[in-house]
């Protein structure tokens, strides 16, 4: 067994705006400092969200104009959330960040132009970053994973089950989450990319395939789904799809999975023991 499963998504913070003393322009310039995940570097760039200000986007305007790609990615990564949680300036962000997708060729640049677009779930910005699908970068592809976030369009459903089979761990995991638990769309394109997500060498990948199917009730997960919850290691991702998939075949393997030995943490628990009682509940009405 296994308390595991589910790729760390984008988080949330609490609703509240810090107050800082700091300048816009002594936040640039700490943002800006050692690695782009240096702690305090991302530290600036939050508290740049949360200020949000026009003061913020002209100056996040003239970094991406900087002749050094890291600026220009900087200036992206402010774009992608300025002002949250209530969203300030989105079209020039947008018009911004559409701009860059058009005239950039730095990898970082597009990654993060790209993962900016998508926080705001703009159908223009698609088009732009399925030119982009099939880049050599894979932080690119990544970006338009990431970018493609939410969006319906069926040349966005398209680019997302063509990068759901990247050579790429990260990309493929990503983009079958998209697919599988983000979208709404349910065509036989996507439901056959899922099926030949449920036999990839990536646990995790299996298991956000396992989840799309069973939302979207398709028989053919069944199998795939016993033997992911009679494994020898079980994600909790197996248990959520059997909850989804509400076939009472599945209740003896369950049951079975939480009467054998093996080390669990808490939450794996607490979740294979709900979906029991859903299970047992429904066969007594």
């Amino acid at each position: 067994m296994s308390g595991g499963g589910g790729a760390q998504r984008r988080g949330t913070m609490e609703h509240r705006r810090p107050e800082d003393p700091r300048s816009t322009a002594e936040l640039i310039s700490i943002s800006l400092r050692g690695e782009p995940d240096d702690e305090r570097a991302l530290d600036a760039l939050h508290l740049l969200h949360w200020r949000g200000t026009r003061d913020v986007l002209k100056a996040a305007a003239h970094l991406l104009r900087s002749p050094l790609p890291h600026e220009r990615a900087r200036g992206a990564d402010i774009l992608g959330q300025l002002g949250i949680p209530q969203r300030t300036f989105p079209e020039e962000c947008v018009r911004l960040l559409l701009d860059v997708l058009r005239r950039e060729t730095e990898p970082a640049v597009l990654e993060s132009a790209a993962t900016a677009l998508g926080y705001f779930h703009d159908p223009r910005a698609v088009p732009a970053l399925v030119k982009l699908k099939a880049h050599p970068n894979p932080a690119v592809r990544f970006g338009v994973v990431q970018g493609l976030s939410g969006q319906e369009l069926p040349e966005a459903v398209a680019a997302l089950i063509e990068l759901s089979g990247d050579p790429d761990d990260d990309i493929r995991n990503w983009a079958t989450f998209e697919l599988g638990t983000q979208l709404e769309t349910d065509v036989p394109e996507l439901r056959e990319a899922l099926l030949r997500r449920v036999s990839d060498p990536h646990g995790e990948i299996q298991g956000e395939a396992l989840v799309g199917l069973a939302r979207r009730k398709d028989p053919r997960v069944l199998e795939p789904l016993v033997a992911a919850l009679s494994a020898p290691t079980v994600l909790v991702l197996a248990v959520e799809a059997a909850e989804l998939l509400e076939d009472p075949r599945l209740l003896p393997v369950l049951v079975q999975l939480r009467d054998r030995p093996g080390e669990a943490d808490d939450y794996f628990r607490q979740v294979l023991d709900k979906v029991i009682r859903g299970y047992e509940l429904a066969l007594t009405r």
